[in-house]
Formats: structure tokens, sequence, C-alpha cells
């Protein structure tokens, strides 16, 4: 897969709190089992946490069985803590439309359907929702896919951490045969167009 490039300007020298930013910001990506999503910003520098959840819905439902319904609002989504100073929120856009999923496929990631596992990004503040829309239009216009993003873009009103053996799944699952073959070359396909990002 080509690199993405999101027109991204990086003022060089100036650190996080030099642009105003603070010292640890949060995005929330949700882009199919989140079980591939989490092990792929926890190899990105400059993120500090990845916490797999559920956003989009409400607290009653926010429960794996109940959301693999798929009739509860949530997605299954990854909560990303990460230093501004070290990763851009447009480099970790970059990483969620080129590496952690395909932006095309509506309400479905590879095996798994359901509007459990649809392309959303939860923004955090207006300058996210900018960011995340300029993203899509950029990328719609150039045509990188061969079909047009289907990625919602919508406030996050809460998320909820999933369930403890959800998290950090892959590490501990390394050999199960839907890690292996939809999950492991996520991260082999990290390496490979963002070396400078990886991470081990």
């Amino acid at each position: 897969m080509k690199k993405i490039l999101l027109g991204i300007s990086l003022v060089a020298g100036l650190g996080a709190a030099q642009l105003g930013l603070a010292a640890t910001q949060t995005a929330v990506f949700a882009g199919g089992c989140f079980w591939g999503v989490d092990a792929v910003y926890k190899h990105v520098k400059g993120v500090s946490a990845v916490v797999s959840g559920y956003a989009g819905g409400a607290a009653n439902t926010a429960k794996y069985e109940m959301v693999s319904e798929g009739n509860t609002g949530h997605a299954e989504s990854v909560r990303v803590s990460f230093d501004p100073a070290l990763v851009s929120y447009q480099q970790l856009l970059q990483v969620f439309f080129s590496v952690a999923h395909d932006p095309t496929q509506l309400n479905y990631q590879g095996p798994d359907h359901g509007t459990q596992y649809r392309s959303a990004i939860f923004y955090t503040t207006p300058e996210q929702q900018q960011e995340a829309k300029a993203a899509i239009r950029t990328l719609d216009s150039k045509k990188i896919f061969p079909s047009a993003i289907v990625t919602e873009v919508t406030p996050l009103k809460q998320f909820y951490a999933a369930e403890d053996h959800h998290q950090n799944y892959l590490a501990g699952h390394m050999s199960q045969p839907y890690i292996v073959h939809f999950d492991l070359p996520k991260l082999a396909q990290l390496r490979k167009v963002f070396p400078k990002l990886y991470r081990e």
C-alpha cells in the first residue's frame, strides 16, 4: 500500500509548550476489531497509552456481548494518548487511514461485519474535527483509494474501556489464526510505511 500523505506542514524546532499544545492529548479511532488497531498504535512513537473500548453508544450497553449484536450504537474503538511534541494528530490520521484499517469498507472490516466494526473518528477537539475532515477531503480528491472513504467524523461523547481480556490482546495471542492473518500484517505495514514512527 502506498504511503498516504496528508499535506502535513511540520513546524521544526518547536515543542508542545511553544505550540500551545497540551503535554498529552487524546484521540479515539474505530477501524474494525479493536485488537489490531490497538496493536498498531502501541507501536507508534509518541503514543503513551492505548485502551481498547467502545464509543458511540450508552454506558449500559458498553459490554462486548451486547456491542457484538450490532444494535447498541457503539463501535469497537481505541483511545490513544499521545505527546504532540513527538507525534502529531495528523500523523496518527496517516496511520489510521493507511495501516490500521480500510476506510472504504462500510460497516465491516475484513471478516467482521456490523456497525460495531464501522470506520469512525471520534474527535475530542474542534481542531481534531477540522483535521480529520480535511484529511478525508484530501484523500478522496486525490483518489488514493478506489472508492470513497466512508469514515464517520463525530464528536466523542464518552469512551468506555473494554473488558480486561481485550486489552493488549495481540501481544498475548501472537499465534492465534485471526491475529496472524489479519493483524500481524498491519504491524509489518506500519514498520514498512512509517519506519521513523515505528517502535518495538
